[in-house]
């Protein structure tokens, strides 16, 4: 692990707009029944997308892929308080954290559009998306174990969206 990487995670982890984001979503989800979005997924999502980016020789960099996992559902609150789609308001907190990185640790801004567009992309998948963002959507499907889901049942996902088997 190079100490940018961790750098970068750091700093993601502890900015107060993070924290605030992720505590009001811990709150929110913690008698949820059906799949949350806290720590837990958000690092299985960004671990499925590295390894997938290994095996398909993608060359994707793993700050960005981690970046852009870390961040992908950290406005889901504002989804359940507000209705706002989560990947909009993800893509909102996401673009303020990102471009409050300080310069010896900062993303390019073409890096930042890449994961700011992950992010915006990772529920439903456009015609032609960019690798990052196929690589986040196809993860966050992924890491759903919806075939051991006790809630499975009562879930208003379509069969179709579940993921019925262990794929990587």
């Amino acid at each position: 692990m190079t100490k940018q990487f961790s750098a970068r995670m750091h700093f993601i982890r502890k900015h107060p707009l993070y924290l605030s984001s992720f505590a009001r979503l811990t709150e929110l989800e913690k008698d949820r029944i059906f799949c949350c979005h806290q720590m837990n997924h958000l690092l299985d999502v960004a671990r499925i997308a590295y390894i997938l980016n290994l095996e398909r020789n993608l060359g994707l960099e793993k700050d960005m892929i981690y970046s852009a996992a870390l961040l992908h559902d950290i406005g889901k609150y504002r989804q359940y308080e507000e209705g706002v789609p989560h990947e909009v308001a993800s893509t909102e907190i996401a673009g303020k954290i990102l471009a409050d990185m300080p310069a010896d640790i900062c993303f390019t801004k073409n890096e930042q559009q890449t994961i700011l567009t992950a992010i915006a992309g990772h529920r439903k998948l456009r015609e032609n998306p960019e690798a990052l963002e196929a690589l986040l959507y196809e993860s966050d499907k992924t890491s759903r174990a919806c075939f051991a889901c006790p809630a499975e049942t009562e879930c208003n996902w379509s069969n179709n969206k579940k993921n019925w088997e262990i794929h990587i």
